[in-house]
């Protein structure tokens, strides 16, 4: 068994890198070589910009390709809940906003050639619980009326044909929901980004900052770096002299597994319906079918701030357990990747975009990068760019959490807490 990224791993290294010392004055830089950071580079780069990309990294190495895989449209929560939040127009607008991304990222990916198994395979937010069903019901009903008719409701019998557990009361069907292998669409934004002009840099983490005659002053190991504009897509990954930011993100470590890839008929047993699966449980779980027909299984397992070997190995042992729960024919099934990475939550689970701390940013996913970071860093691009200013989420507003200053002491407590909401719920 491997802990690294399958991402990682069966994704090629991208060739257009610079290695020579940093030199010279630039229009934007854009700290983050994540989907958020390497599509404002593209937009910047195609727009005319002088644009340097610093990565701490190789380019796709924090949540960007440590995810699970999914490009679900839709909003982590209840419809309801997003209307009393945002108000009507606002939950629109959000929810528009997860369809737009995926919608980008399909057309970016046709434009560009990038074989990454790009496909439309509709995502089943599975009900764990009969209430959860009735839960999904109103959610449904709501959703279907006001937002997103490309939605369907399903019964435990008709899941039959989609999953092969019995551990379901129905789901809520996201059609427009879709799926891509991470690593390769990385590399291929990357490789885009460079044939447009963009100066990247792997392995070049950012130390410090300063701002001196409206001009930004950036230090690496690499030399320094001045820019008019600066782009924070660091996420969970945000450096500690960023405060500010890293006083609205809490870290929170999510771990995936890979099995060995799955015969025809284990395939047929275990997801028939070949589509993106999220479990309706606090501390639920994610699956998919990977393009050499691996399950991709992953979930929260532990509310931990760290992911190592070591942490990625614990968590590891209990998403397996969850999975053998589900598909009971899999217990026995060789594990070939285990790993693990950070997700950049926020208080209310709600992404945030726009300008703060003198600097343009998008961070705050809470586990829905992986589809609103490539338009993210689109709309950020063209509003430096002067080609408008519709940045979601950019008019809400982010209070720092109270009592966090960068660790998150409290995601034990956290932890404990949504686990037994899942118990009595």
């Amino acid at each position: 068994m491997r802990f690294q990224s399958y991402w990682h791993d069966t994704a090629p290294a991208f060739s257009g890198g610079v290695t020579a010392p940093i030199e010279g004055d630039y229009d934007v830089a854009v700290v983050g070589g994540g989907f958020t950071g390497l599509g404002a580079a593209r937009q910047l780069a195609k727009g005319g910009a002088r644009v340097v990309l610093l990565e701490a990294g190789p380019v796709g190495f924090g949540a960007s390709g440590r995810n699970g895989g999914h490009l679900n449209n839709g909003i982590a929560h209840g419809y309801a809940d997003a209307m009393k939040a945002l108000g009507r127009e606002g939950a629109r607008d959000l929810y528009r906003a997860f369809d737009a991304s995926v919608d980008t990222i399909e057309a970016l990916v046709a434009e560009e050639g990038i074989d990454c198994a790009f496909r439309r395979a509709g995502k089943l937010k599975l009900a764990s619980k009969p209430t959860h069903y009735d839960s999904l019901a109103r959610n449904f009903e709501l959703i279907n009326k006001e937002v997103d008719p490309d939605t369907a409701l399903l019964s435990a019998a008709e899941l039959k044909g989609e999953i092969g557990s019995t551990c379901f009361h129905g789901a809520m069907l996201s059609k427009k929901s879709a799926m891509m292998h991470m690593g390769r669409y990385a590399v291929g934004l990357a490789e885009a980004a460079a044939r447009h002009g963009a100066i990247i840099y792997e392995n070049t983490p950012v130390t410090g900052r300063t701002l001196k005659d409206g001009i930004h002053h950036l230090s690496t190991a690499k030399g320094p770096v001045r820019a008019k504009a600066v782009i924070l897509a660091t996420g969970a990954y945000t450096p500690g002299f960023m405060s500010y930011f890293r006083r609205r993100i809490v870290p929170v470590g999510s771990f995936i597994v890979a099995t060995r890839p799955l015969t025809e008929a284990e395939v047929a047993a275990t997801v028939p319906g070949n589509r993106t699966y999220v479990t309706s449980l606090n501390v639920g779980n994610y699956f998919r079918m990977s393009p050499d027909n691996r399950l991709i299984f992953g979930g929260r397992a532990r509310f931990s701030a760290s992911s190592n070997q070591r942490s990625d190995a614990k968590s590891g042992v209990i998403v397996r357990a969850r999975m053998a729960e589900i598909f009971p024919h899999l217990a026995e099934v060789e594990i070939d990747y285990c790993w693990g990475g950070l997700v950049d939550m926020t208080k209310d689970r709600y992404p945030r975009a726009g300008y703060a701390e003198g600097v343009w940013f998008a961070m705050g996913y809470s586990g829905h990068g992986a589809q609103m970071s490539t338009l993210m860093g689109i709309r950020l691009a063209d509003a430096i760019l002067g080609k408008g200013d519709n940045i979601p989420m950019r008019d809400v507003p982010w209070p720092a959490i109270p009592g966090h200053f960068g660790k998150p002491w409290f995601l034990p407590l956290v932890g404990l807490y949504y686990k037994a909401l899942d118990r009595i719920q």
